[in-house]
């Protein structure tokens, strides 16, 4: 039987019940698993249709079983969904990608436990975290190593061997950082009272312990005993120090997950901040790679699903962007518009945000050409090109009262510039200050010789300028030259500063802000090209100040005439020299020439 009609036959019997789908290749390895609220709906979708997406055509292709198992609910399906993927890693799921190992705070089970930072999570200890801050668990250790002396060695300490005296104290006994518990100096049940209130501070329950130390510190001064409520004092400025610099507070008691999503084309990245008692003390990001068009409140149902058992949350509020699929009716979901809930929405916003530009950075070491290629695809999709813009050129032009007028046009090719592409132009045609005229005649020469020479012309060319520039140039390369290259316009506001990217005829804004990074890319183009034709009239209006009458003087160069200059200062003083001195500047033969042409009665 043909594949298809077996696929049909297939579907013709599920069930329109919540329940996981299963898709099988032809090797019988599982390539794709999915959740539905209805089965039968959801699986028939992907064989009624020819799909947008050309990753879900190819999984179609490969398609040639399927298997499904029924659930009671849609939450069952997202959490059996979930486990499947992490057993089976189907190629067409979704990836979880874990660019590194994030560090925890280990606490080991030992009758003396030890507390230390670990990447590596294993049985037998009470883990807390993954912290993405490595600076925060330093602060959170600090904090422990200063109010608590807890013990740093590996001894095998159980208290037979501490009555057999096996052990001695060793150096950290000896600064006070350790009680000596080798040799039986504190009891187990004290040491136990410091791990849990190390426990509860990296529970992020420190509001607890502050509030118990401050009850003590006040019974005890009131009692006179002012040495011990002094110690108990300073453990808790510690605390509440450690809690400033690691926690927002809220002002709400609230316990609750706040979640934010981002994505680009190939990856969606989700932000988890744990708020306990009101206060920030956990964040954590992840990023899944996507393999076909996944629905963003999909992913973000699954990575709730994965963050909230990765750090073993139970919190039953839940802040988020939109609403999410799948997720458990138990648990009460706000998509907040104001106040503190939207502020730390704001909040685990920017960090998925900052984490999504570190991953990008990072690439972009790795591969410097993804940065070139992303910008790119960007200026493509913004303006509709039909080509990538792999070369781009711009224009500009430079003079004061129409004295000294020239031009320039920059290159960038793969979003980089390519120098030994630059050009420079005097403006011959055009007579006083006329920007436009000049800006036709320099774009006019420019295209009409690479037509001529047949090279490769540009993919985009952008005018520093408004809709006015952009018209002129349309004009010559559409009208004249009949030549289709798109063209963008940079328009500068009162402060000769760029405000705004034009395109389109009528040329319209392209609603792009100062802070976009491609903005600032175009922005660092109409620059270059800005220094390159005001360096070329600096010079030459330099050369233009410093012509003179020895430039008509035959056998006399331009190094000569700079050096007399250098030395004399004037003219007058040149045409009014003893021979014996121009001959200490340029030597005998060049003063000879000079001297003879301003005093010919001599010669003569």
């Amino acid at each position: 039987m043909p594949t298809r009609d077996y696929i049909k036959q297939q579907i013709a019997l599920l069930p329109s019940s919540p329940g996981v789908y299963q898709f099988f290749n032809a090797d019988g390895v599982i390539i794709y698993v999915g959740k539905a609220k209805n089965l039968k709906r959801r699986v028939s979708s992907y064989f009624n249709k020819i799909h947008d997406s050309p990753k879900t055509n190819i999984l179609v292709k490969h398609i040639v079983d399927l298997k499904y198992i029924v659930v009671n609910s849609e939450n069952e399906a997202l959490l059996l969904e979930n486990n499947l993927i992490k057993k089976y890693q189907p190629r067409y799921n979704i990836l979880l990608k874990d660019g590194k190992t994030y560090p925890w705070l280990c606490i080991t089970k030992e009758p003396f436990p030890r507390v230390f930072k670990t990447r590596t999570v294993i049985k037998g200890a009470d883990f807390f975290g993954p912290y993405s801050s490595v600076w925060t668990l330093d602060t959170l250790l600090d904090l422990v190593r200063e109010l608590y002396p807890i013990r740093t060695c590996r001894l095998p300490l159980t208290e037979e061997t501490i009555k057999a005296n096996k052990f001695k104290v060793c150096l950290q006994y000896h600064i006070h950082n350790c009680t000596g518990v080798c040799e039986g100096l504190q009891s187990q049940l004290d040491y136990r009272k410091m791990i849990d209130e190390i426990k509860e501070i990296a529970k992020g329950n420190s509001h607890e312990i502050t509030n118990y130390l401050l009850a003590q510190m006040r019974e005890l001064a009131e009692k006179q005993r002012f040495e011990e409520a002094q110690k108990l004092k300073e453990k808790y400025d510690s605390i509440v120090k450690y809690q400033s610099k690691t926690v927002i507070t809220t002002t709400s008691d609230d316990n609750l997950d706040v979640f934010a999503y981002d994505e680009d084309e190939n990856s969606a990245y989700i932000n988890i901040l744990r708020i306990s008692k009101g206060s920030v003390i956990q964040g954590f990001t992840i990023e899944y790679q996507k393999k076909i068009e996944e629905q963003k409140t999909e992913l973000l149902a699954f990575a709730i699903l994965e963050l909230r058992e990765r750090l073993n949350s139970t919190s039953h509020t839940l802040v988020v962007p939109f609403e999410p699929d799948f997720i458990d009716e138990k648990l009460e979901i706000i998509v907040p518009q104001r106040g503190d809930k939207k502020k730390l929405l704001d909040l685990s916003m920017q960090n998925v945000r900052q984490y999504k530009l570190d991953k990008l950075k990072q690439a972009e070491k790795l591969n410097p050409d993804q940065r070139a290629i992303r910008l790119m695809k960007e200026i493509q999709t913004v303006l509709h090109l039909p080509n990538l813009p792999q070369t781009i050129e711009c224009f500009d032009n430079s003079n004061i009262s129409g004295e000294a007028a020239v031009a320039a046009c920059v290159v960038f090719k793969k979003a980089r510039p390519s120098k030994k592409d630059y050009r420079k132009y005097t403006i011959k045609t055009v007579d006083g200050p006329d920007d436009y005229a000049s800006m036709q005649e320099v774009v006019r020469r420019r295209y009409q010789r690479m037509i001529n020479e047949g090279t490769t012309l540009p993919d985009l060319i952008i005018t520093d300028g408004g809709k006015g520039q952009m018209e002129v140039v349309r004009q010559v390369v559409e009208d004249e030259l009949q030549l289709k290259i798109p063209i963008a316009g940079l328009a500068k506001d009162n402060r000769h500063r760029t405000s705004e990217l034009l395109y389109g005829f009528p040329p319209a804004a392209i609603g792009l802000k100062p802070t976009d990074f491609l903005f600032k890319f175009l922005a660092s183009i109409q620059d270059e090209v800005h220094r390159f034709a005001i360096s070329f009239h600096r010079d030459k209006r330099s050369k233009k100040q410093i012509a003179s009458e020895l430039d008509t003087i035959s056998g006399i160069g331009e190094k000569t005439k700079i050096e007399l200059l250098q030395h004399f200062k004037s003219m007058k003083r040149i045409q009014n020299a003893e021979k014996s001195d121009l001959e200490k500047i340029v030597g005998t033969h060049r003063a000879s020439i000079i001297y003879n042409y301003f005093h010919p009665e001599i010669t003569a």
